[in-house]
């Protein structure tokens, strides 16, 4: 699973917005749906790290194997000195990726052509408190218009700038060390890791775990991501948990932004599920599991070896879903293209304000912006 891949199109701007003019509105539905596309969603790797623990404690005699699974990026010698400086209050902020590449195994999940290029269709940073025991989750729209910095990728690549693109244009560009600066850029904060999944290996980490049970409280049909479910509980396995992940037409307004509503109910659901899943007693499967998570994720070098991976997802255990704030940076729909959002500046500066000095996102931060009206149409199956 490769960090790196070819260029794509454009995306607007970290730490800038473009503010609709007095006569033109900042929010609405969106007016029509995007082309049809491989939409890939792999909101597992917050839950992967957690799995990994699991794994790790019934492993020992095979580390060198799972070792040898992972794959690790040196953001730190990328990006270099230009970034943000590190929090100084104890707490720290991941960000979590999930790529759509049309390569290999993601070729017949997601259908499409190979043409050699991903993109990030998930991205998540992740405040973890002073103290490790909540943390706040932040998701990125991938088509927020963006202003890109000009970034030097994890091969020595030289990447331009670029004005008003869209979000994972950042990844198709210049890979993991790109999209790192270009949140950086956007949010003023130092991501202090990064840990990256493909929607394959989500697949395959779900049908491990024997599926993650929600509740739905109205039907999903999306004849793209091969979802069809009636209002009700539901014990999805891995090729239904990927298809409600990347559902987009099937629920609320038909945007990116409700599809993160779903992805943020089942990232709880998941992480609700996992720490009961009784694996102490099951060596197979545990190790099932531990195999299929190193081979997953892609992570920054820091956490690149099992211990560094156990050691942190360790110090990540005590953080359930009732300890988890999600919400989506502030944005509001572009007046001159519906299926493109745009920053809201002042908002979303209340959002970094707030992690910057390790508090709580005001809920003033999310109020009036675009929603995507998915809102409470999956949660756990409790």
């Amino acid at each position: 699973m490769s960090a790196e891949s070819t260029p794509d199109p454009a995306i607007p701007g970290p730490g800038q917005s473009r503010t609709p003019g007095p006569d033109r509105r900042g929010k609405g539905r969106r007016r029509k749906p995007t082309t049809k596309r491989r939409k890939a969603l792999l909101v597992a790797a917050w839950s992967a790290a957690g799995i990994v623990v699991l794994g790790g404690t019934g492993a020992g005699v095979l580390y060198f194997k799972l070792n040898g699974n992972l794959t690790s990026v040196d953001i730190d010698q990328a990006l270099g000195a230009d970034r943000p400086e590190k929090a100084d209050n104890g707490s720290e902020n991941i960000l979590v990726l999930g790529s759509d590449t049309r390569s290999g195994g993601n070729k017949k999940l997601g259908g499409g052509t190979d043409d050699g290029t991903a993109r990030s269709d998930t991205a998540m940073i992740v405040h973890v408190y002073k103290g490790h025991k909540k943390a706040s989750v932040v998701s990125i729209p991938r088509d927020t218009l963006i202003d890109r910095p000009d970034c030097t990728d994890t091969d020595g690549g030289e990447h331009p700038a670029a004005d008003a693109v869209m979000f994972n244009s950042a990844y198709s560009t210049g890979g993991a060390a790109c999209t790192v600066k270009t949140v950086e850029s956007i949010s003023g904060l130092r991501m202090d890791h990064y840990l990256e999944v493909d929607f394959s290996g989500f697949q395959n980490l779900i049908d491990d775990l024997g599926g993650v049970e929600v509740t739905t409280t109205e039907d999903i049909k999306d004849p793209d991501s091969h979802l069809d479910l009636t209002a009700g509980t539901h014990r999805l396995d891995g090729e239904q948990a990927l298809g409600l992940v990347r559902t987009r037409h099937g629920v609320g307004d038909g945007s990116d932004l409700g599809r993160i509503q779903l992805q943020q109910a089942f990232v709880k659901a998941l992480v609700d599920q996992v720490k009961d899943v009784g694996l102490l007693g099951n060596p197979k499967k545990l190790y099932d599991i531990a195999d299929t998570a190193t081979k997953t994720v892609t992570t920054d070098s820091d956490l690149g070896s099992v211990n560094s991976l156990m050691s942190f997802a360790s110090s990540l255990k005590g953080i359930g879903p009732d300890k988890m704030h999600m919400v989506t940076m502030p944005v509001v729909y572009d007046p001159a293209d519906p299926n493109r959002v745009l920053l809201e500046k002042t908002k979303a500066d209340q959002v970094w304000t707030a992690l910057k000095n390790d508090r709580p996102i005001p809920k003033s931060a999310t109020e009036g912006t675009a929603t995507g009206e998915a809102k409470g149409v999956v949660n756990s199956g409790e």
